[in-house]
């Protein structure tokens, strides 16, 4: 079985956001990531056509708390040649076939040793597994079952030409200054190569999550990491320590273009303001998903919530890593990812962040019995809205619940009715005069 991983011809902006979304998954599908090298750099440029990305470099050794920077990794060809000269593995046609992180070696070697060195998925014989060798130098293929069982006898031709040497990791940077120095923190690993849903789809939304933050004026600071897995998260936690009290709120974004409905992993206390926001919105929706405790492995959100930072980040993802049969596998490919899943994962993050930008707590102004809202028109100014009695309702809620100890998330909670309608009945509450905010606390 051959899978080509040739480059896609360019196609017009498309006019939906998922649609120009999965135009950039398009565009990144070729490029071998690795932890380090210049799929990296590769990837990172390309994004910054679409935001002002900070490239930063970390040289090989730098001491990361526990860890060293690696060597940097990169490689130009590989394949596997039998006796008649032919490729029958051959990196060209998909870069999932080299063990990521493989060292170089040219050599011959006879079917029984080659196999010592060869990955297959047996139980899924026609794809291609994803493995590395990131701290254990090793080096190996990965083919697919069918292609394994079909090598003949004799002699083969083994060649990586790839480098491991001094020089740097890559990851880039995006801050969006806000009203406040408080900040939101969202992070994605920009490490797989050629895997739409584990790599590519949290790095298009958080790229399109970006654009849109740029446009508008907002009350947090916004953080954007895209950094390799493990590694990367690691290594700015140890040169940023003192930019970790600022971060108030904070996401992993992974796997968001799958068709699956939504999974939230809780941050390590897992009753932070962005577990309450989450979770809420999640249950606002009427939509499939689940909630599931934080456990110290899968992306990065491990590495913030770890003891001494303890951060309030949480991990969203779509289908939860590792139980989906395309994980891992050239079954995660352009295919996989949907453009309507992507686009629906960017809006469900805009409400996410709308909520944290807009939750506030207010004090009644009027609070011996309810105030004359007719007086005052309130009434009169519902007229002809389609969700007329919500924000009637809403307008009571608000009045009595507002005596500086419920926010509007709360309020919404307690009501049943959606933030959205809470967030602009209490604006007109204000501009009447019958609401002032209570003190401001970004991190409740």
């Amino acid at each position: 079985m051959t899978i080509n991983l040739k480059a896609p011809q360019c196609k017009p902006v498309s006019e939906s956001k998922g649609a120009q979304m999965h135009d950039l998954v398009q565009e990144l599908y070729p490029i071998c990531r690795s932890i380090t090298g210049d799929g990296v750099r590769q990837t990172l440029r390309i994004l910054q056509q679409h935001i002002p990305l900070e490239i930063k470099e970390v040289p090989t050794g730098t001491p990361a708390f526990d860890w060293v920077v690696p060597k940097e990794w990169n490689i130009r060809d590989a394949y596997i040649k039998n006796e008649r000269g032919e490729k029958v593995v051959d990196f060209a046609e998909h870069n999932l076939h080299v063990v990521n992180y493989s060292t170089p070696v040219e050599t011959y070697l006879p079917l029984a040793e080659l196999k010592k060195h060869l990955h297959t998925l047996p139980d899924q014989p026609g794809l291609i597994p994803y493995k590395t060798s990131y701290y254990k130098p090793d080096w190996g293929f990965c083919l697919t079952h069918e292609q394994y069982l079909a090598l003949e006898d004799g002699m083969y031709e083994v060649c990586i030409d790839a480098s491991l040497e001094d020089g740097s990791l890559t990851y880039g940077e995006y801050v969006i200054p806000g009203e406040s120095t408080d900040e939101v923190l969202l992070s994605c690993h920009v490490c797989h190569p050629s895997l739409c849903n584990d790599n590519l789809s949290g790095i298009v939304v958080a790229t399109y999550l970006a654009k849109a933050l740029q446009q508008q004026h907002n009350k947090f600071t916004y953080r954007f990491l895209f950094v390799p897995g493990t590694i990367g998260s690691i290594t700015w936690l140890s040169q940023n320590e003192e930019k970790i009290p600022a971060i108030k709120h904070g996401l992993v974004l992974t796997l968001l273009g799958d068709e699956a409905g939504f999974t939230y992993k809780r941050s390590r206390e897992g009753n932070y303001k962005i577990d309450t926001v989450v979770e809420h919105l999640l249950a606002e929706s009427g939509k499939k998903y689940q909630v599931i405790d934080f456990f110290p492995y899968g992306y990065d959100e491990r590495q913030y919530c770890s003891p001494a930072f303890n951060m309030p980040v949480g991990c969203l993802m779509r289908s939860q890593h590792g139980q989906f049969p395309e994980y891992h596998t050239s079954a995660d490919d352009l295919a996989f990812v949907k453009p309507a899943q992507l686009e629906e994962s960017l809006i469900f993050l805009e409400e996410v962040l709308d909520v944290l930008e807009n939750d506030a707590t207010y004090l009644n102004t009027n609070p011996k019995c309810e105030p004359q809202l007719g007086r005052r028109g309130l009434y009169d100014s519902l007229v002809g809205k389609s969700d007329k009695k919500s924000r009637e309702m809403a307008m009571f809620w608000i009045l009595n619940l507002s005596d500086g100890r419920y926010s509007l998330l709360a309020i919404a909670k307690r009501s049943g009715i959606p933030f959205k309608i809470i967030k602009v009945v209490a604006g007109v509450l204000i501009s009447h005069g019958l609401l002032i905010p209570a003190v401001y606390n970004a991190a409740e």
